[in-house]
């Protein structure tokens, strides 16, 4: 018979993540009303969730989190992510018209200096 250690008081060791942050996140709706437009393709969503970052008080924390999880995709702390790593530009699909629609331009929010190397 084959039996399990008693493990009576020990607590499991959880990584120490202080998330504490996320309650001041622009983007915390609580009902996840806003995961459309963080996770969008269309550029128009991509730039709307970039203006809601460059107003957060918490977009440092956000983007050093993300860079610490390799978030597969999405915006995260003004940036956009593809395969874990912030995307320098984001264009429609096809062939890039001749002259740049104003509307695909999306905002440049500056990554914070500690984080420029990561």
């Amino acid at each position: 018979m084959i039996t399990e250690p008693l493990l009576d008081g020990l607590q499991p060791t959880l990584p120490d993540d202080d998330t504490s942050w996320w309650a001041e996140a622009r983007c915390s709706s609580g009902d996840g009303s806003l995961g459309e437009l963080f996770f969008s393709e269309e550029l128009q969503d991509i730039a709307r969730a970039k203006t809601i970052c460059s107003e957060c008080p918490v977009i440092a924390q956000c983007l050093e989190g993300a860079l610490e999880r390799r978030e597969p995709w999405g915006v995260w702390g003004g940036q956009l992510f593809l395969n874990g790593r912030i995307l320098a530009t984001k264009r429609r699909r096809g062939r890039p018209p001749k002259n740049p629609r104003p509307e695909d331009q999306l905002p440049v929010i500056p990554i914070p200096e500690h984080l420029r190397t990561a």
